[in-house]
């Protein structure tokens, strides 16, 4: 087994093209079984203005793209390619466009709840709001997700409703932009090479690959 590298993915979980990412860089782990790969979710927000209690969807992409057509042209793209990938997007579902910055506080948290935990929820989430159409802004729906993915609720229930973390994940959020993140989801591989975009998985175990020779060569 060669050395452990830790990837730092920065994304945000109602963006389409981090579901797809997520998904890529899972088999481009499981193409490269000889490298054991440390995965952290970082948060990013792709629109901070939503307000707390979320926007009308279909308002809020008329807004961004101008018209129904083009918007139908993005989803079926994205549709098509999720389906490569084993994901059945469905953005009719979809009716609320939410804030992430609560997600972002439970996915924080996730990180210290066990291995594989904060992994997981971040799937859940995902697919929550891109396959089922769930307001992931939804305190109920966060409680759920946090208890799906093996999370003690009850701390998360408590946690929730007050301020914990929300100045540490709106730091994050700042540092990843004065690092140039401009777009998600960005893959950090030892916080120092950044894959950028949803590559596919070939670019994404390319890298993991070099990255752990590298470790293993300046360790030698």
């Amino acid at each position: 087994m060669i050395d452990a590298v830790t990837i730092d993915v920065v994304s945000d979980v109602v963006c389409p093209w981090c579901y797809i990412g997520k998904r890529r860089l899972e088999a481009a782990m499981a193409s490269v079984p000889d490298v054991k790969v440390n995965v952290r979710w970082r948060p990013y927000q792709l629109d901070p203005t939503i307000p707390a209690q979320g926007k009308d969807r279909r308002e809020y992409m008329l807004g961004k793209f101008g018209s129904e057509d083009r918007i139908k042209q993005i989803h079926a793209n994205i549709v098509q390619l999720g389906a490569i990938e084993g994901i059945s997007f469905d953005f009719d579902a979809i009716k609320v466009a939410p804030n992430t910055l609560d997600a972002h506080r439970v996915i924080r948290w996730a990180a210290s709840a066990g291995e594989d935990v904060q992994n997981r929820l971040v799937g859940i989430l995902f697919s929550a709001y891109f396959e089922q159409g769930q307001n992931i802004g939804d305190p109920t729906i966060l409680l759920e997700a946090a208890q799906l993915s093996g999370m003690d609720v009850s701390v998360v229930e408590t946690l929730l409703p007050s301020d914990a973390d929300r100045e540490a994940v709106q730091m994050e959020i700042a540092t990843a932009s004065r690092m140039g993140i401009t777009g998600v989801p960005c893959f950090l591989l030892e916080g120092k090479y950044a894959v950028m975009g949803a590559q596919e998985s070939a670019v994404l175990a390319d890298a993991i690959r070099q990255v752990a020779q590298e470790k293993a060569s300046a360790e030698a």
